[in-house]
């Protein structure tokens, strides 16, 4: 038996053992941590210590006689890549739910358990509704299983905590708190628990070090209707800059206090069931504390930038379109020189950026996939799976920075040696597909799904498409994916102006190739009658070999040779005499004016 599955044998036998003592049937395993990051610290890399699987959303249910990795469309074949199938099935977990896979698999009056740090209340909610006809149980087990068997198990971290300055945010800490609370009230809330800990570097004005990719600081907070906050965070970490910044209307305790904090702090409490822990539900009710379920009231302020936002997050976007050109020159001059690696590509682009001394480091982990592997949505290359680029293929890079004081995301495909027709169409279709978003003009009430139909439209007009949104919320100097708004088929929320969003149409054929373009976007108001419109911010040149200029109509011809005036203005400038020379043979309509 290979040493790698042994391991993961190991574990699942460990597991069970602990579940036996525990009397459960069967555990749950979410990959999440206490507070429903995106990115996870090392000790909170549960699923991928016990599963090998590493990408950013699954869960693993185990029970005695068999187990299952469920994760989305984005991650089917990395599943299949990482996932011993000897051990575990694999699921999509859009398709098939936790609860129902318990309902199918799991037998009667079984006895489920679960972290009630990592599931929510909603997602509890509903796996006990989905599994009520079989009297399956969940019932929660006193810490994690997974902690109990995992013994080299990092410990928590504990960065400092830093202010994010207030000119940058356009808001003092304590009048948002204030803007805050005066929803909390109007909700007839005594208080509201904050759960997210992006919200919580945003309400404050603060920003950590705790999770790869995003500045924030592991927390909970309990924000009253006067304005008043309560911390509930390692005081370690706290700096005496940070103390002299928060003053005196925000207090600071451990987390052991959150039970007493919220029983002495009276009247209704405003939780949010999707992202508070099941914890805070229990609490709740045994407490008998009268809550308020809604969405977290900081995410919708948090997503509309503010001017000076606005301004930082232009700013590095153009720092950033400078690193990305640099980049895809360097592409271009060795692909038919020396051989490059997927890795060594990523080390690249990541040494372009850190030529600003504004650069703190990437947002999420690059995406460098060359041929078959750009077919994989969420690609990561490992030491065992890096390939060289080259021979004829696609190279498609998604990556993204932080920086002080801004958060970039942006994708690029290139053509290594000669592309095959089939690629110049479905890559020309995909940036007919950027192009409609680009340039829309829509009605105030514009639903996100019905951008994301505007996007598909040139794809689904020769059967294509593509298993993941259009787009999603980008923070400024905080989480590359926000979550009030995106651009997706199942999305309802509307836009609002200052909002940043992705763009980010693709193709993806699976063990060929795979095509991706992304900029961010504003959206700006106030044009054509009150109509909104989205305005590009990302710059970086576009594969003029991939491009079948024929399939473009003339109003997508106008919109890239703006797009390219803007690369000119901003980027050109800050390039040495060979870059700008290089750039400009990248230009599509380039000596065409």
């Amino acid at each position: 038996m290979p040493e790698k599955r042994r391991s993961y044998q190991a574990r699942l036998s460990a597991l069970r053992k602990e579940m036996k003592k525990e009397k459960r049937d069967g555990y749950i395993l979410p990959r999440t941590d206490e507070f429903q990051s995106e990115f996870l610290a090392p000790y909170a890399e549960r699923l991928k210590w016990l599963t090998g699987f590493t990408g950013s959303a699954g869960v693993s249910i185990v029970l005695d006689y068999k187990a299952v990795v469920m994760s989305d469309g984005r991650y089917t074949i990395q599943l299949k890549d990482q996932v011993d199938t000897k051990l575990y099935e694999t699921a999509d977990m859009t398709k098939t739910s936790v609860g129902a896979w318990l309902a199918e698999n799991a037998e009667f009056n079984t006895v489920i358990g679960y972290d009630v740090w990592l599931l929510t209340i909603d997602q509890i909610a509903k796996i006990t509704e989905q599994v009520k006809d079989k009297s399956i149980t969940l019932k929660p087990v006193e810490g994690n299983l997974i902690d109990r068997i995992w013994t080299d198990h990092p410990d928590w971290p504990s960065e400092p905590v830093s202010v994010f300055p207030e000119e940058v945010a356009g808001k003092s800490s304590e009048k948002k708190c204030k803007e805050i609370a005066k929803i909390i009230k109007e909700k007839g809330c005594k208080s509201c628990l904050i759960t997210q800990s992006d919200s919580i570097a945003w309400l404050l004005n603060i920003r950590g070090a705790d999770v790869p990719y995003i500045p924030v600081c592991l927390s909970y907070l309990l924000l009253h209707d006067d304005g008043t906050a309560e911390w509930f965070v390692d005081e370690n970490k706290l700096t005496p800059d940070v103390a002299r910044a928060l003053g005196h209307k925000v207090k600071i305790y451990s987390f052991s206090k959150m039970e007493k904090r919220m029983l002495e702090a009276g009247g209704k409490i405003w939780v949010d069931p999707k992202t508070a822990p099941s914890w805070f539900g229990m609490i709740t009710r045994k407490n008998d504390i009268d809550v308020h379920l809604a969405d977290d009231p900081c995410a919708k302020p948090k997503s509309i930038k503010t001017a000076s936002e606005q301004k930082a997050s232009r700013f590095v976007h153009i720092l950033d379109g400078v690193a990305v050109t640099r980049f895809l020159k360097w592409v271009d001059d060795h692909q038919n020189k020396i051989s490059k690696s997927e890795l060594a590509a990523e080390n690249a682009l990541v040494g372009f950026r850190k030529q600003s001394r504004q650069y703190v480091g990437p947002s999420f982990e690059t995406i460098a996939g060359f041929a078959e592997h750009g077919a994989i949505v969420h690609y990561r290359a490992t030491m065992q799976s890096n390939r060289m680029i080259k021979g004829d293929g696609l190279l498609l890079v998604d990556s993204g920075a932080q920086y002080h004081w801004g958060t970039t995301d942006i994708t690029r495909t290139v053509a290594i040696g000669k592309p095959t027709k089939e690629m110049q169409e479905n890559y020309t279709r995909v940036l007919k597909a950027h192009i409609a978003v680009a340039s829309a003009i829509f009605p105030q009430d514009t639903t996100g799904k019905e951008v994301d139909e505007m996007a598909r439209a040139p794809l689904k007009e020769v059967g294509l498409d593509y298993a993941h949104g259009t787009g999603h919320g980008v923070g400024c100097y905080l989480g590359v994916h926000e979550k009030a708004t995106h651009i997706s088929p199942k999305e309802d929320n509307t836009f609002e102006p200052g909002m940043l969003i992705s763009n980010e149409p693709g193709y993806y054929k699976e063990g060929e190739y795979g095509i991706r373009i992304e900029n961010l976007v504003l959206v700006r108001g106030a044009v054509k009658g009150g109509h909104y419109c989205f305005d590009t911010i990302s710059y970086a040149p576009f594969d003029p070999a991939l491009i079948i200029e024929s399939m473009l109509t003339k109003s997508e011809k106008e919109w890239i040779k703006s797009y390219e005036r803007k690369i000119v203005d901003f980027i050109m400038p800050r390039l040495s005499d060979e870059e700008q020379k290089w750039l400009k043979g990248k230009l599509l309509f380039s000596g065409k004016d």
